[in-house]
């Protein structure tokens, strides 16, 4: 893949993730000025073939694979030899894809549930083809497997009010990614997985974020015959993971969880 030019995010990029803020905390008849870090959000437009096509409000980090990843999990890429370039602006607030075919711009994007206004051109519906790679997990495992997410959580347990997700292998964390919205986190997997050629046998998502429908589609398209969520599924996400043969799991921890469709993927004794 060497006619593909990736950049380098610019280090003051990724330094805004974790931004500097001083503020008066109040505790017990007392007041404190406290210094401390906080998740940084920016507008990034995304420009396809010198055409500017919509601005994402994100965590400024990982720019190249978020760009990457939205356009696979949208349907307007399939792999990676399609992309020429990615270029993060020196400034930030852009990234540069050029693809090695013309690509339509959609007519209209959707507002999803995402937490920093998502948006998809895609229908509510699973498009790839239902996922049957073998994965058998024990309860013991899911649980482990929460906790490995947990342990991953970097800029979280700098600054907190980040969403982390993860892809796994079903014994260890491939690929992780921190965004600020929760949808961005799982373009940022597929980004990353499609510039980097990761693509295991079996797939297994981890997520601190709510399962809605457009985190499932992401997840269907990213090959996950298993989701699992720190929080709640959503009515739509539970339909959809029904439909595509994907096991959803949620309100997980490392003792205990709810498993909503395909409970044949978790081993059950006795």
């Amino acid at each position: 893949m060497a006619f593909l030019d990736v950049s380098n995010t610019p280090a003051p990029i990724v330094e805004r993730a974790n931004e500097p803020v001083c503020y008066q905390q109040y505790v017990s008849g007392q007041w404190q000025t406290v210094s401390t870090g906080v998740i940084g959000e920016t507008p990034v437009g995304l420009t396809v073939n010198g055409q500017s096509w919509l601005t994402l409000m994100c965590t400024p980090c990982d720019l190249e694979a978020l760009a990457v990843g939205f356009l696979f999990n949208e349907g307007l890429i399939q792999k990676v030899e399609e992309v020429v370039s990615v270029r993060v602006c020196p400034t930030g607030d852009n990234v540069d894809v050029w693809l090695s075919r013309s690509v339509n711009k959609p007519d209209h994007w959707r507002r999803t549930s995402g937490c920093t206004g998502g948006v998809t051109s895609t229908d509510t519906q699973i498009t790839s083809q239902p996922i049957l790679d073998g994965v058998v997990l024990t309860p013991e495992r899911v649980c482990h497997l929460i906790g490995q997410l947990f342990e991953a959580q970097e800029l979280y347990q700098k600054v907190g009010g980040v969403h982390t997700s993860a892809l796994s292998d079903g014994q260890q964390i491939l690929v992780r990614a921190e965004d600020i919205g929760r949808h961005n986190t799982l373009d940022k997997i597929s980004g990353r997985c499609l510039l980097e050629g990761i693509a295991p046998a079996q797939r297994i998502l981890l997520t601190t974020g709510r399962i809605s429908s457009e985190m499932l589609q992401k997840s269907a398209r990213i090959g996950a015959s298993v989701v699992i969520s720190r929080t709640s599924p959503s009515s739509l996400s539970i339909r959809l993971a029904e439909q595509g043969l994907i096991t959803l799991i949620g309100y997980a921890h490392r003792h205990r969880f709810n498993v909503y469709t395909h409970a044949e993927r978790i081993l059950r004794l006795g």
